[in-house]
């Protein structure tokens, strides 16, 4: 049998083993080093997060994932498995589908070293982020560039001999598949309802106000974002906005935030808002917790009943994602097949 002729890796951040501080501890420490998350020096912020914030916050964030948990594990990882065997199905046997989790397992190391064992010399890198930041999608080059020379850092230590060909799949925040596939999901999640979301809120995770003073695009290609999917939902103007989540430290992020809107939307006279995560493709401890309980909560405190509040899944799995991802993949790989490959969509 010949060998798959295109590598795929579908490049997520990750999730902890179990949700217990044991595992969370490790799983916290790989992703808050990062200096693409976190770009104080060394100096200063690694006593502060080893000396404090991994004293305190695995044992906080391990209670808030055993709320999500599934019996079989956890939803993140569960959810990419499911994109890389739905992908695989479109893709076929010239394609050689891998995972990789930024700060846990299977990591990218393994994905690139999976492929190259499978006779793979060229892969096609898949950010599961359609908005760019420096605090994502970058982290992805790093760690795939990295895992493919075989080396820890630009001055470590060369492991490989062989280095595969990488392409990296670009930003896809204004794709019209990308928008379609939001359509279609959302239209699903409010057919069986009786009564229809009077507002909707789009939430993205957040990113300190320096990172995009300082040039990263992320906070305009979310909003470009926003605005054509209100413009495929037909959404008058005023019944929906954009937030942002996940906010973390004293530095001032990019707003308004989630909470604050959720707090504020009762006053507005808002009685059935649902809110979804355009930007998080993968339900996580971020969209099942933060924004369908912790969200819920919000609204509530500001006046809503919190049974009217509406949180839509991510499209995870859903049929027009993945074969918008295939036809993405398969752009991208044109020229590297023996035989011309037509995009599915």
């Amino acid at each position: 049998m010949n060998p798959p002729l295109i590598g795929v890796i579908l490049a997520q951040i990750g999730t902890p083993d179990a949700p217990d501080a044991k595992a969370v501890r490790p799983y916290l420490r790989r992703f808050l080093s990062d200096r693409r998350i976190i770009d104080y020096s060394p100096l200063f912020w690694q006593p502060l997060l080893r000396g404090i914030i991994l004293r305190v916050r695995p044992h906080k964030s391990a209670l808030l994932y055993s709320t999500i948990w599934h019996k079989d594990g956890s939803p993140l990882l569960l959810h990419s498995l499911a994109q890389q065997k739905g992908l695989q199905a479109l893709l076929g046997s010239r394609y050689r589908i891998e995972l990789a989790l930024a700060y846990s397992q299977p990591g990218m190391e393994q994905a690139i070293a999976s492929l190259e064992a499978a006779g793979v010399q060229r892969i096609v890198v898949v950010p599961l982020f359609p908005q760019y930041s420096s605090t994502t999608t970058a982290s992805v080059y790093d760690a795939a560039c990295f895992a493919a020379l075989g080396r820890k850092s630009a001055s470590g230590p060369v492991k490989k001999r062989f280095v595969p060909a990488l392409r990296f799949i670009d930003t896809y925040y204004d794709a019209p598949g990308y928008i379609s596939a939001m359509k279609h999901h959302l239209l699903r999640q409010l057919e069986p309802l009786k009564v229809k979301p009077d507002f909707m809120v789009l939430s993205f995770h957040g990113i300190p106000r320096r990172y995009a003073d300082t040039g990263d695009p992320y906070p305009e290609q979310c909003h470009e974002t926003a605005r054509l999917l209100a413009e495929a939902m037909n959404w008058e103007p005023g019944s929906w906005q954009v937030s942002f989540q996940s906010r973390f430290g004293r530095e001032e992020w990019v707003g308004p935030s989630t909470e604050e809107v959720l707090k504020g939307l009762a006053g507005r006279g808002i009685r059935r808002p649902m809110i979804f995560s355009p930007g998080l493709v993968t339900d996580c401890l971020e969209t099942l917790h933060e924004l369908a309980v912790e969200g819920r909560d919000f609204y509530a405190s500001g006046g809503g009943a919190a049974e009217d509040f509406l949180a839509a899944p991510c499209l995870n799995n859903s049929e027009e994602w993945l074969n918008f991802l295939a036809g993405l993949i398969q752009e991208n790989a044109q020229g590297w097949l023996a035989a011309a490959v037509h995009p599915l969509q």
